[in-house]
């Protein structure tokens, strides 16, 4: 048996419904050499099944949310060393095709080989059932973070920010999920346009308080539907009526109608409500790549 057909009897011992696997990618994760791998980020959204569907034909009154967090793999989590280092609530899906995403979540393993170590663990295999049932959709991004423009030496202290955080409108995380146009001949004039886009965009969001959170190339797509996707950017707004005046303000849209919708062939755009949001200090060490790199 070849090492890509181990790799793939491995991942296909679970029953998946709700995704294609990249068994090209699968392949990378397991088998990159010790002294060139590092941390990876596994980047997911989630959409979940009005109602748990169970593969052996059970009766169930769960949800599908209510399965996926029966499913949990926090010990399947920590036994490889991994974290959850940003988890939240779909509260709005602005941009993309639907039925909206319900979930995101960000999960740093120290190895690209200890995600696919998880997979074979007894307690991982026995919880994933439950996943499963659940779970209508997913994609799974694995990324690296790359250098995000310099917050700049006049940043506004909290209290100059015109739209703060209220106990009505407390602070949001805005996540993009970007593709570019993959032509050879036009991926560096897309990544111009996004160039352009940003420095402009940059410094008005952080009149409104905006700051990067995380910004990450995506190196492959271990579960999705089959789409490829380049960046994911996790941008922290301190209330929605900080992130309304970033978008309706006239300069943006202006620059976003030139550069973002002619860099970007598909996109998703999600505000997202965190309750779990430490995916700026997970790679705060991580030595960065060039942010032109794809």
């Amino acid at each position: 048996m070849t090492e890509k057909s181990q790799v793939e009897n491995s991942v296909t011992d679970l029953s998946v419904r709700y995704g294609q696997i990249d068994f090209d990618y699968g392949l990378r994760l397991a088998t990159t050499a010790e002294e060139e791998d590092g941390p990876v980020w596994m980047v997911n959204l989630m959409r979940y099944r009005d109602t748990a569907q169970y593969s052996d034909g059970r009766d169930s009154t769960l949800s599908g949310r209510e399965a996926d967090d029966a499913y949990a793999p926090i010990e399947s989590l920590a036994a490889v060393g991994a974290e959850v280092v940003f988890f939240g609530d779909v509260e709005t899906q602005l941009l993309g095709d639907l039925p909206p995403w319900d979930r995101v979540a960000v999960v740093k393993y120290p190895t690209r080989r200890s995600f696919m170590d998880m997979q074979e663990r007894k307690e991982f295999k026995d919880q994933h059932h439950h996943k499963d049932a659940g779970m209508e959709a997913t994609i799974i991004l694995g990324c690296q973070p790359f250098a995000h423009p310099a917050a700049p030496e006049d940043l506004p202290e909290v209290a100059q920010v015109p739209h703060q955080s209220t106990a009505d409108d407390p602070a949001v995380m805005v996540v993009h999920v970007i593709a570019f146009d993959r032509a050879e001949s036009e991926l560096e004039q897309s990544i111009e346009h996004m160039t352009a886009y940003q420095d402009h965009a940059v410094k008005i969001g952080v009149a409104n308080g905006v700051q990067i959170a995380g910004w990450f190339n995506v190196e492959g797509t271990i579960i999705g539907d089959g789409r490829q996707w380049d960046q994911v950017r996790f941008n922290a707004f301190p209330s929605r009526a900080a992130f309304m005046a970033v978008v309706t303000d006239p300069e943006r849209l202006a620059v976003q109608a030139e550069h973002r919708e002619t860099a970007m062939s598909d996109t998703y755009t999600m505000i997202v409500r965190p309750l779990i949001n430490n995916i700026g200090a997970s790679y705060a060490d991580a030595l960065l790549s060039d942010s032109e790199d794809l």
